[in-house]
């Protein structure tokens, strides 16, 4: 992969912040967008915009076009049976919450159970506490080694008979933990339950083949993947979408409007209320043409192998501890010994160099780290190892600042 190509694809990356060339590393909060879907989006609103499925004008048909079109590129990305079976929301949080409601509240009783991790995003817990009591489900956790990965064994132990709902995230934005999603989904499987993915960290880095990893409902978001923000996917498998009620009710996905009853369109429409999100969904498209020319197996190798020359390099700075297995995806999530990570970020910022400090929206996670909040460095596709080091260096300073303080 010609990264200094790819970066040319990416006018935020060329301009100086506070007096430093910028380094961006914080990809898996957003992704910066490239000029094609930056153009894409341009396109729509200066040539066609219109809105979609209604109009038989011109501009409607093309936009109809340019938003159903989106959907069957996004049906090739993700390997999935059919464009019915591919519904179009705002994000992965909006994804989730609509399964929580339309199927685990629809579906769950007293009993019955729940199971995530402790590594999941704040977007993959609340619902699902939620939807615990509503319908007084309980809610598991499948325990976590000490390197922060999942064991096939705690996996068997935590899903039971009981067991209704398993969700888990694929990659965590903390750790940058795998997860054997397909053995997990397996396991859910064989005792009844259903298998949601988070898939806002793998869908923009490595090849995703829902068929293959046999999920029932996989999601994503589109601006970790170069697309617009406000828009994402919600995958489902087509008999299990085709039983659930729809959670928001208008125009777009009617079928027929009495004075006391409605019905609804077929997939996937029933579940795209309102008018939708049609210049996102294009940028999507466009965002996923780009990835696709390039080569998510040529992503994911560079950003593990940035990964690797980082924590490589983080070892030989004194008091920095990172956090997580040695095998993961394209972030470092770390702590400086002493100083905390808002500072971290603080000082890193004044050399031009962006990266992520809080609680991740992963406070459980937290606390099983024993740690308040960390620094995290996420890479993508525009990454070089230069970034890497300009970071390392600028970790090294802020050490030596924080020294000279105390």
């Amino acid at each position: 992969m010609d990264v200094k190509a790819v970066r040319d694809q990416f006018p935020i990356l060329h301009q100086e912040v506070n007096g430093h060339p910028l380094v961006y590393l914080d990809s898996a909060a957003t992704s910066q967008k490239p000029n094609a879907v930056i153009e894409a989006i341009e396109e729509y609103y200066r040539e066609y915009n219109s809105n979609v499925h209604r109009g038989v004008h011109t501009l409607g048909t093309k936009a109809t076009d340019g938003y159903e079109g989106a959907r069957e590129k996004v049906r090739r990305f993700i390997n999935a049976e059919s464009t019915q079976e591919v519904i179009f929301t705002r994000g992965t949080t909006t994804s989730i919450n609509t399964v929580a409601y339309s199927y685990a509240r629809e579906n769950l009783q007293e009993g019955d159970e729940i199971v995530i991790t402790y590594m999941e995003h704040h977007s993959n817990i609340i619902p699902w506490q939620q939807a615990a009591k509503a319908t007084g489900a309980t809610l598991k956790y499948i325990p976590l080694q000490p390197d922060g990965t999942l064991a096939i064994e705690d996996v068997e132990a935590t899903i039971t008979e009981n067991t209704k709902v398993v969700a888990v995230m694929h990659v965590s934005n903390v750790l940058g933990t795998v997860n054997p999603i397909k053995e997990i989904a397996d396991i859910a499987h064989q005792n009844g339950a259903v298998m949601l993915v988070d898939g806002a960290q793998s869908a923009p880095h490595m090849k995703i083949d829902v068929q293959d990893l046999d999920c029932d409902f996989f999601v994503f978001s589109g601006h970790k993947m170069g697309a617009p923000t406000g828009i994402g996917v919600l995958y489902g498998k087509k008999h299990l979408l085709e039983q659930m009620e729809p959670v928001e009710f208008g125009g777009e996905m009617i079928d027929f409007v009495g004075l006391y009853e409605s019905t609804w369109k077929e997939l996937p429409w029933k579940f795209e209320g309102g008018t939708p999100i049609i210049a996102g969904a294009i940028g999507l498209g466009a965002a996923i043409d780009f990835l696709t020319e390039i080569g998510l197996d040529e992503i994911e190798a560079h950003e593990k192998e940035l990964a690797q020359y980082a924590m490589d390099r983080l070892s030989t700075i004194e008091g920095v501890t990172v956090y997580g297995p040695k095998e993961r995806a394209g972030l470092v999530t770390f702590n400086l010994d002493d100083v905390h990570p808002h500072d971290v970020a603080t000082v890193l910022d004044a050399e031009g160099i962006a990266v992520r400090a809080g609680h991740h929206c992963a406070q459980p996670l937290m606390k099983w780290l024993e740690v308040s909040a960390t620094a995290r460095a996420s890479f993508y596709l525009y990454n070089t190892k230069e970034d890497v080091d300009r970071f390392v260096d600028g970790l090294v300073n802020t050490k030596e600042f924080f020294g000279d303080v105390f």
